[in-house]
């Protein structure tokens, strides 16, 4: 028996004022979230980019190709309601910060990290006050309490919007200061994207490229792009 999917049914889609933001209409009718709450959207441009998303839409309705709405609501659905776990889990990436973590060899590895990863702990040094210890290897680093605080102080302060595009910002990139740096805006996200896989990208340079790996690093460079916009349109 096959799945069953939603086919389009509407003419066009489009964005109507309501209390507490904006909602996603389809022929004038709200659309709702799976949880069947009333989609409401905090701000106009991302609603249009949520709508703009189901008037895409041809014949059967494809959730793959509507990543602004499944943001829209995961923020409404599931962050809203679970503001505080969400905040502990992604603080809790500031006590084992990718960009903590150093190769010990090669040299030139060694290297490639630091100057890509040391200019960020700088920044969030000095605009945040969150000091990290880098350790080389994989045992683990004790990080400063007063940075672990600010870090669950600055991640709390999140709107449930720009907390769910944070959310795939930091699990994609392994960093929750690679995250931060994005949703401030201070740096542009195609240059966090190469910070955060200057692994990777130094593994290729010397083994080739991985058709397979590829591929799937490129999925999540685009999830790591569409959450960097959902934060903006967000905020």
């Amino acid at each position: 028996m096959s799945e069953w999917k939603l086919k389009r049914f509407w003419t066009k889609a489009g964005v109507a004022h309501i209390e507490g933001g904006w909602s996603v209409t389809l022929d004038g009718r709200p659309v709702r979230t799976p949880a069947k709450n009333l989609l409401t959207i905090s701000r106009q441009a991302l609603a249009e980019v949520v709508a703009a998303e189901w008037d895409a839409q041809d014949g059967d309705v494809d959730p793959g190709a509507m990543p602004f709405t499944r943001l829209a609501n995961s923020a409404q659905d599931k962050v809203a309601v679970q503001h505080n776990a969400v905040t502990a889990l992604l603080a809790e990436y500031g006590g084992s910060d990718l960009l903590c973590y150093r190769a010990q060899t090669p040299q030139e590895l060694v290297e490639r990290q630091a100057l890509a990863w040391d200019p960020l702990l700088e920044w969030i040094a000095k605009t945040q006050n969150v000091i990290l210890e880098v350790q080389s290897g994989i045992m683990p680093v004790q990080q400063p309490q007063t940075s672990l605080t600010k870090i669950h102080e600055l991640t709390e302060a999140m709107s449930p919007t720009v907390l769910t595009g944070f959310h795939d910002l930091v699990s994609i990139s392994g960093s929750w200061v690679i995250g931060y740096a994005a949703v401030s805006g201070a740096y542009a996200p195609e240059a966090l994207w190469d910070v955060a896989h200057v692994d990777e990208i130094w593994q290729a340079e010397q083994w080739g490229d991985d058709d397979e790996a590829t591929e799937m690093l490129a999925v999540k460079r685009q999830s790591f792009m569409d959450a960097f916009q959902f934060t903006q349109l967000g905020a």
